[in-house]
């Protein structure tokens, strides 16, 4: 392909908004392309998929800032955060959250997953029935907390966070009720995280010296200055809510074991490779960010079109994760396909692609791929089951979830998981 071919419509947001997921995939398969021209929010736009244009988002000098609009931007980032800063300044601070939820300590905070798992196991099973997406919400919420040294005074609290930080998530791909509800609740975590950052500071809160509160609460910037305390508060934010978005992949974990029983006695009795693999399998098929924006900041020219400064270019996440020209048989679900996977940075993509340290790809990943083996392996375990219910999953709906919201019965009086290797 030689060319980028031009959608005519005037503008394409409402149209974002309607499919959702598939916009973009939905316009390159009737353009017979992997790219497209058109208009978003008013501002020429290209919007592309695959590992070529994974490639040329990544490896070219693209700005996060004004990339996507404000009101979604606000929830998941916030101003000052380190996805909405470039060049040196990203890089270093890029280098704290290696550091603070690299994988190194990734495997810890799958361990606090576990140990919360335990605890509310009790209670799960009193209930009898349980709606998975918030349960492993709040479970998570506890766990990172734990894992960041952040404290949470009691049960009260706990469900506060939870209801804040799952506001923020479920906000961000909305404009209107959900999304206002999710700015209501950021601003009132931003208070208490700042606030958390400036007692210890004075040395009134204790807390573990390697853990992601104290890291942040002591972080420089590039002119030796500690962070200010609303920005140390948005990157506190930042570590916490992108865990409790993992129960999303749990959920869908979840459904993937319900239509195939086989996945759910290998991942409940065989090895972490198996399980990682069927982690990631998740991760690639299930929706989760739609995709990545970002405006250029030094032109370049790709395909004889020429990406003029600050022009505005969207990558298609979902879509390369379904692309048939690198994933075989992309619509069917099938974990065995990661156990020999290369690893090659611009093909999965759920939460971004490209490095980790040069470019904007997500640090948290391999939290995320610990905390899901931690709970979808616990959950393979658990004598259960899935009554009727509707687990159709709209890919119109930003962002996407099993209707029900995941529906388990618990079958036994006492489940304990047998030990994992």
């Amino acid at each position: 392909m030689g060319s980028i071919p031009h959608d005519r419509a005037l503008e394409s947001g409402p149209a974002f908004l309607r499919e959702g997921y598939l916009f973009v995939s939905n316009r390159c398969r009737r353009l017979g392309t992997d790219a497209f021209r058109t208009r978003l929010g008013g501002r020429p736009a290209v919007c592309m998929l695959g590992r070529e244009a994974a490639e040329v988002f990544y490896e070219h000098r693209l700005t996060r800032r004004g990339g996507v609009p404000k009101p979604i931007q606000t929830l998941l980032q916030d101003e000052g955060s380190v996805q909405t800063l470039d060049g040196e300044e990203h890089r270093h601070r890029k280098e704290l959250f290696l550091q603070v939820a690299g994988p190194d300590v990734s495997a810890e905070l799958g361990e606090r997953v576990a140990e919360e798992w335990e605890s509310a196991l009790p209670e799960w099973e009193r209930r009898r029935e349980l709606v998975l997406l918030p349960a492993l919400e709040e479970l998570l919420c506890r766990a990172v907390c734990a894992w960041a040294g952040v404290p949470l005074a009691d049960d009260r609290e706990a469900r506060e966070r939870t209801q804040e930080l799952s506001a923020m998530i479920d906000g961000a791909g909305s404009i209107g009720p959900r999304n206002w509800r999710g700015h209501l609740l950021r601003r009132r975590t931003e208070r208490w995280a700042a606030v958390l950052v400036e007692r210890v500071r004075r040395g009134e809160l204790e807390v573990p010296q390697a853990s992601a509160l104290a890291e942040i609460a002591r972080h420089r910037d590039l002119e030796g200055s500690l962070l200010e305390p609303p920005v140390a508060a948005v990157e506190l934010v930042n570590v916490l809510r992108p865990v409790v978005a993992v129960a999303r992949f749990a959920v869908f974990g979840a459904v993937a074991l319900e239509r195939d029983p086989a996945s759910r006695e290998l991942l409940a009795d065989g090895s972490d490779e198996e399980a990682e693999a069927f982690v990631q399998e998740v991760r690639r098929f299930y929706p989760f960010f739609p995709a990545v924006a970002g405006r250029v900041v030094e032109p370049f020219e790709w395909r004889g079109h020429r990406f003029a400064s600050g022009r505005l270019v969207l990558l298609d996440l979902y879509g390369t994760n379904h692309d048939a020209r690198i994933w075989d048989e992309p619509e069917v679900f099938r974990a065995s396909r990661f156990l020999d996977w290369e690893g090659d940075p611009y093909t999965l993509v759920p939460q971004g692609g490209g490095e980790h340290l040069r470019g904007h790809r997500c640090p948290g990943e391999w939290a995320t791929i610990e905390t899901s083996k931690a709970l979808l392996r616990r959950l393979a375990q658990l004598d259960h089951r899935l009554p009727p219910q509707d687990l159709s999953i709209e890919l119109s709906r930003l962002p996407a979830q099993p209707k029900s919201g995941v529906v388990l019965e618990l079958r036994a009086a006492r489940t304990r998981p047998r030990a994992l290797r």
